[in-house]
């Protein structure tokens, strides 16, 4: 290969970008290559051919498949393109199913509901020849302040590891790449903002933010990592060797392609200052281990190639990335593909999707509070209020095709039927009379629509409140990326349309789509707390559908807090997984507890867990079994999430008051009783000790269950005895994340 044609298969190419901000300064970075140009030697990626604009599938899958053939009869190589696309929430395409955002699969707590998405994504990707996806996000929520939290699974590695876990299996399983990203550290951003530094320790980066991609790809099988914008104690990702290849390749043994998150090459040069040009940047992301460059060659291009010719880069390098790519196409069957029949017919919106998106939202649902007013039966008169009742935009987030895209089309059809919350509750109680009325934006100071609010709320049986975000980009709504905010109250007018609603006297039931968790402990104290609170976290185009069937009782809630209701933006960043001195205490004034705990969810029936019981002694290294009893007290059929919770009570260095190291969802019927069995290794206590050896330690750890991280409804104790053990990478109890491992009996 000439080093041209090396280069070639280095980079992607954008054939839509146009003014749309799809991705952070696109404008001032987009090389300015015309498409002709950039593929006379050949062509690394094609970028998001299906998702910039809204194109007809069948129509771009035609000229898809004419450009491949093209690459493989008039280049001198003939390798085709590797085409890659967002599909976080779905395929990110006109007229693609669009699932419920990453922070619903965590408030889920279902793994196999999680990869059966990601198998039915990943067979839409195949059938219009894209390769990669870009997804899922692995980042562990650390501040809700952060714009980027409803792409996140949850604020637990363990929970965002076996969730993002299955997902790749899923999408895998049809033969399409998953992108971990963004690794690592990002979510750890200084106050919540975007690309803002982060100050994380080596144990906490060690402990907190890498598990989860060990996981996705020791167990998950993952074949692509992208790298963060982010710097770690003054070092940018993409620029430093020690995470893309020292952990991510020699630790773990990676042999797969990191791709570069869009710019970030080019950001080591105008963002980081730690490359004096593009020619710098480039020779610093490919030895930190960056692959490709997306979604264009700003660097890998000309200056890389100005700087191998010169002699002042090592052609090696490039080599070496060259390989990489090479092998992962060969691995995708690209090599040897035809490209001879393009589909002439498809559906990425088949009633087999929109029944996965379905199930998906339901399970998502999280019933935060409730004094007995749900579920709804017989109402004669509703109201439905608030600025994201009648609307479908407010049901998906920043990465679905419509908040992401089409938003940058007025007038573009939706092409997919998405009911609004409104839409779905007019079916759901079809013999009640519902009126409507928005009573304020999302965002803004109006309040002009108060008044029709509290008339129509007055004259109703009971009133549902529909509040929360609006997900779009830099500045365009109020969650997604380069949305982060300083406050974590509801935006703009929202709570006091609430208050006042509840003062009317008329049974009020807040619902609550949102990408982020928000400060409303006003919502569940005081005499302006409405009768019930539901949570939804960017549910999808099935969300409003089970968000009613919610509120009717027909599904009975089951989700569960993924992150911690906040108690103030004053109080972040905040985890569960504090040490004793991170949470509340004598010698601060300040609280940080949050309002409501990780794990918390009602539903309508209640549970009694009890019984748990676990060997006596576990050898540091080895497995132990935990048992449970968990019986519905209630008198309808409901699912319990059962939740194993560890705390290692002595250790050398400072450990959480609590961990999650175990969890199942078990459907009972009113009076069933079963017992629940976890198998888990010690080593999901493991932890870096004082000279950052990751290991398991002898000694006592308090075992409980309960509805949440801070309730302890029964509790066991666990004597871990022998030597200290060392994990290393051949260890792989370090990496058994999946929940199939737990058994359930009568």
């Amino acid at each position: 290969m000439t080093l041209d044609e090396k280069l070639a298969q280095l980079v992607g190419f954008w054939v839509d970008q146009g003014d749309e901000v799809v991705a952070p300064m696109a404008g001032e970075m987009a090389t300015a290559t015309t498409y002709a140009d950039a593929t006379v030697h050949g062509l690394g990626h094609l970028t998001r051919v299906y998702g910039t604009r809204p194109v007809d599938p069948v129509e771009r899958a035609a000229w898809l498949w004419g450009e491949q053939r093209r690459l493989k009869t008039e280049t001198r190589l003939g390798i085709p393109a590797l085409v890659h696309e967002e599909c976080l929430t779905g395929l990110a395409a006109w007229k693609a199913a669009t699932f419920p955002t990453p922070l619903a699969w965590g408030a889920a707590f279902d793994p196999d509901l999680v990869e059966e998405m990601g198998r039915a994504i990943g067979e839409s990707m195949q059938e219009l020849g894209i390769h990669q996806g870009l997804a899922p996000v692995l980042d562990v929520v650390r501040d809700p302040r952060w714009g980027r939290v409803d792409e996140c699974i949850g604020e637990d590695p363990y929970l965002v590891g076996t969730v993002g876990s299955a997902y790749v299996r899923g999408l895998q399983s049809t033969g399409v790449h998953a992108t971990l990203k963004h690794f690592v550290g990002y979510s750890a951003s200084q106050a919540g903002r975007n690309h803002a530094p982060v100050h994380a320790g080596p144990r906490e980066i060690a402990d907190v933010f890498l598990p989860p991609f060990e996981m996705a790809i020791r167990d998950g099988g993952a074949r692509s990592v992208m790298n963060s914008y982010a710097e770690i104690d003054g070092e940018p990702v993409g620029a430093t060797p020690r995470y893309l290849e020292g952990i991510l390749r020699e630790q773990w043994g990676f042999d797969g392609v990191v791709v570069s998150d869009y710019f970030s090459v080019a950001f080591l040069h105008s963002m980081h200052a730690v490359a004096a040009d593009l020619g710098a940047a480039a020779e610093l992301a490919l030895r930190a281990g960056i692959d490709v460059e997306l979604p264009t060659g700003d660097a890998f291009l000309a200056p890389l190639a100005e700087g191998v010719r010169s002699g002042r880069i090592d052609e090696a390098l490039v080599d070496r990335a060259v390989i990489r790519v090479l092998t992962q196409k060969e691995q995708l069957g690209l090599l040897d593909e035809t490209f001879a029949d393009p589909p002439t017919s498809v559906d990425l919106d088949t009633p087999e999707l929109r029944d996965i998106a379905r199930r998906l939202a339901e399970e998502s649902v999280v019933l935060l509070a409730n004094d007995g007013t749900l579920p709804v039966t017989g109402p004669r008169r509703v109201a439905v209020i608030g600025p994201n009742a009648a609307a479908s935009e407010p049901l998906m987030g920043c990465y679905s095709f419509v908040n992401h895209v089409l938003a940058h089309h007025p007038g573009t059809p939706l092409g997919i039927e998405i009911p609004t919350v409104l839409d779905a509750l007019r079916l759901e109680f079809a013999g009640a009379e519902i009126v409507a009325a928005a009573g304020c934006d999302v965002e803004g100071t109006d309040r002009t629509g108060f008044a029709e609010a509290e008339r129509i709320a007055r004259e109703a049986d009971i009133a549902i409140v529909v509040v929360g975000d609006r997900a779009g980009l830099f500045g365009r709504g109020t969650v997604g990326e380069g949305n982060d905010r300083e406050s974590l109250d509801l935006p703009g007018q929202q709570r006091e349309l609430v208050e006042m609603l509840v003062a009317t006297g008329t049974p009020v039931v807040a619902v609550l789509l949102t990408g982020r968790p928000y400060a409303i402990d006003w919502a569940f104290s005081g005499d302006r707390r409405p009768a019930a609170v539901l949570q939804a976290f960017f549910p999808g185009e099935a969300g409003g559908e089970a968000i009613a069937a919610v509120l009717s009782g027909r599904v009975n809630p089951s989700g569960h807090l993924p992150v911690s209701l906040p108690r103030s933006a004053g109080a972040q960043p905040f985890s569960y997984l504090h040490p004793i001195l991170g949470g509340d205490s004598e010698i601060t004034s300040a609280a940080s507890s949050p309002t409501l705990p990780f794990g918390h969810g009602l539903g309508y029936t209640t549970f009694e867990r009890r019984d748990l019981s676990v060997d006596d002694q576990v050898r540091a290294g080895a497995s132990f079994s935990a048992a449970v009893t968990v019986r519905n007290t209630g008198a309808v059929t409901g699912t319990e999430l059962v939740q194993l919770y560890a705390r290692d009570l002595f250790a050398s260095v400072t450990r959480p008051v609590a961990q999650l190291i175990g969890y199942r969802r078990v459907e009972l019927a009113p009076g069933e009783e079963v017992r629940v069995v976890f198998e888990v290794p010690t080593t999901r206590l493991a932890f870096s000790d004082a000279s950052m050896r990751r290991i398991v330690e002898p000694g006592d750890v308090e075992l409980w269950v309960g509805p949440s991280c801070s309730e302890k409804e029964t509790t066991a104790r666990l004597d871990i005895v022998g030597d200290v053990h060392e994990v290393t990478p051949a260890d792989a109890r370090l990496v058994i994340a999946r929940v199939d491992r737990v058994s359930v009996s009568v």
